[in-house]
């Protein structure tokens, strides 16, 4: 079954998360077939800038407890993203959660309709955001994203763009993207590439510095106990043992 979806209109090709079933959830399978296809958008002279879209009601649930990617695997993707030569533009009309974050960090712009909801999920069942803090500590406002890094709160799209998750938000999400695909559309493909370049320097000195400190803190938590406690919680829809 195909995870990702495509589709092309002038010159930008759209990728859409397609497993509504489990909340496009990032499994080893759906990561794997993502990097996939931005290879080949990446590839093809006749993709001016790449969409990274969703089906369904969330654009991504966060890692698939079932069937995680490596955090390795999901490193990759997030450098993947940022080091692609054309721009990457996500646009999110449902709810975004966890790792799903790290992929809205990682690109390029990032709009959302004013529906979606966010939430850093992580400690609520025992891990870190630890990779995906590669694309989003550069990216997002230091204070806010303490916030609800450390309480796990829910926080709107307004909220989103003030702290710098989002570029913009709009009840039409695509109505908002009009202008900025129409822009994209315009400017030369060699300049694109050479100012994305200038855009993505400080993100990936973060890579080369924290990379494998942080998908080595990931890989401990989530096989602690903590971690075993948090994810049989939720998959239970119980409270995990340690809320007071």
């Amino acid at each position: 079954m195909t995870l990702i979806a495509r589709t092309r209109a002038r010159a930008v090709e759209t990728l859409s998360l397609d497993s509504p079933q489990n909340r496009n959830a990032l499994s080893a399978a759906l990561v794997g077939e993502l990097a996939g296809a931005l290879t080949d958008a990446g590839k093809d002279s006749a993709v001016r800038a790449i969409v990274l879209t969703h089906s369904g009601n969330t654009f991504s649930a966060g890692a698939d407890l079932k069937d995680p990617p490596p955090p390795e695997a999901l490193a990759a993707l997030l450098r993947q993203i940022i080091e692609l030569p054309k721009p990457v533009v996500a646009r999110v009309t449902g709810h975004v959660r966890a790792g799903g974050l790290g992929l809205l960090a990682a690109c390029d712009i990032a709009a959302a309709s004013t529906a979606a909801t966010f939430a850093f999920t992580e400690v609520r069942i025992g891990v870190a955001p630890a990779v995906i803090s590669l694309p989003l500590l550069p990216r997002t406002n230091p204070r806010a994203l303490s916030r609800y890094y450390l309480t796990g709160e829910r926080f709107d799209a307004t909220e989103a763009t003030a702290t710098g998750l989002l570029t913009t938000c709009a009840d039409d999400v695509d109505t908002a993207l009009a202008p900025i695909l129409e822009g994209l559309r315009k400017s030369a493909p060699g300049a694109l590439a050479e100012t994305k370049r200038l855009l993505t320097a400080r993100v990936l000195e973060a890579f080369d510095r924290d990379a494998a400190d942080l998908t080595a803190l990931s890989a401990r938590l989530f096989s602690s106990p903590q971690a075993r406690e948090g994810m049989t919680a939720f998959l239970e829809r119980r409270d995990p043992a340690w809320v007071v």
